[in-house]
Order: structure tokens, then sequence, then C-alpha cells
């Protein structure tokens, strides 16, 4: 099952962004569920956030995975909202 990951930023928070930044992608390469994922820019083109498609049984280990990204960890996210997502196009 498909989820999408929502997550906005706390301000300000860029630096604490970029300082967990490998673990994150580290994260994401070693759980080996993720389909999609990518930053949202504000409007001077700096990471505000992120997007994330996971593929995971339910939306409880879509919960579990959100609750253990180094960025969640590190208290980046001012809201992180998990949505069930169906794939229609590419």
């Amino acid at each position: 099952m498909f989820f999408a990951l929502i997550c906005r930023d706390k301000p300000g928070a860029l630096q604490t962004r970029l300082d967990n930044r490998d673990a994150h992608l580290k994260y994401i390469a070693d759980t080996k569920c993720v389909l999609q994922a990518g930053p949202f820019l504000d409007e001077n083109g700096s990471m505000c956030g992120s997007l994330v498609v996971l593929d995971v049984d339910d939306k409880s280990s879509a919960e579990a995975w959100a609750a253990s990204d180094p960025y969640a960890k590190a208290g980046l996210f001012e809201s992180v909202e998990i949505k069930a997502w169906k794939k229609v196009v590419g």
C-alpha cells in the first residue's frame, strides 16, 4: 500500500535539515520502502519540507517509518501528514 508523507519544516530549521541530511538519505536507502522522495522548496529555492512516498503494509507502518526518520528524531518538522495514496501515472 502506498502512503504519502507531507512534512513541513519548522521555520528557521534549514541547518537542522542540513545537519541530518546524510542520516536521512541513509535511512531511505536502508529501509528500502521509499518509492519517491524529495524536498519542498520555498520561494528562495531553499529546502523547507519533504514529500516521501512509501510502499508499506499499512498506515501504522508508515507512521513508524516517519517516527524513525532522522529528520523527525532531530525535531525538524512542524507537521507531518500521512495520507493513503493511489498511483495512477508514472
